[in-house]
C-alpha cells in the first residue's frame, strides 16, 4: 500500500506523482466527516452547559481515569500491533492487537457502567468504540485463522487510524465533559 501522495521517480529521473491510496483517503474522509459531528455537539454542549434546568448538566460522579488510561494506552498498543505486523511478526501483531482489544473493552464496560441512560436509551454515547471493536474483534478472528499476513499491513493500518480518531475524540469529551463541565 503505498502513501497517501507519493511521488515516484520513473526510469528516466522524471518525477510522476500517483494516486493516493483508496483506503487512507477514504479514512481519512471518514474521520473529517465524524469529526465535523463532534464538533458540533462539543461546541453545543458547551453552549448550552448550566443554562437550562433540563439539561445539559453534568452529573458526573467521579472521574474515569483509570479507563481513560485503557482506552489511550489502546491507541499505542494498536500502533505497536500494525509495527509488528509490517515487521512480519505475526505473532506479536496477534498479542498488541487482542491486548487493543482487551484495552477497549474495559473502557466500553466502564463507560457503560457511569453512562447506562445514554447508551441503552439513546444509542449514541460509546458507538464509535464499540464500532472500533468490532473491527479490531474481526481483524483478531482472521488472525486466529491465520488469514492476516504481513502484506495486510496496509488495510491494517488503515482501522488503526480510526482507533486513533477514537482515542482523540475521548479526549476531547473528557476535557470538555469531566474538566470544563463539572
Amino acid at each position: 500500500m503505498s502513501t497517501p501522495s507519493e511521488t515516484v521517480k520513473e526510469a528516466d529521473g522524471e518525477l510522476r506523482w500517483e494516486l493516493p491510496a483508496r483506503g487512507p483517503v477514504g479514512m481519512y474522509c471518514l474521520i473529517a466527516a465524524e469529526a465535523a459531528i463532534f464538533v458540533i455537539f462539543v461546541v453545543a454542549y458547551l453552549f448550552y452547559v448550566g443554562k437550562s434546568v433540563s439539561g445539559p448538566t453534568p452529573s458526573i460522579l467521579s472521574l474515569p481515569l483509570f479507563i481513560s488510561l485503557c482506552l489511550l494506552s489502546s491507541s499505542l498498543s494498536i500502533h505497536l500491533a500494525v509495527g509488528a505486523l509490517k515487521r512480519g511478526r505475526p505473532a506479536s501483531f496477534l498479542a498488541y492487537w487482542v491486548l487493543t482489544l482487551l484495552l477497549g473493552a474495559i473502557f466500553l464496560a466502564g463507560t457503560a457502567r457511569e453512562w447506562r441512560h445514554l447508551i441503552y436509551e439513546e444509542g449514541l454515547h460509546a458507538l464509535h468504540v464499540t464500532v472500533g471493536l468490532l473491527l479490531i474483534g474481526t481483524v483478531a478472528v482472521f488472525t486466529f485463522l491465520r488469514k492476516v499476513q504481513q502484506e495486510h499491513a496496509g488495510h491494517v493500518e488503515v482501522l488503526s487510524l480510526y482507533w486513533h480518531f477514537v482515542d482523540a475524540v475521548w479526549v476531547v469529551v473528557f476535557t470538555v465533559v469531566y474538566v470544563i463541565g463539572r
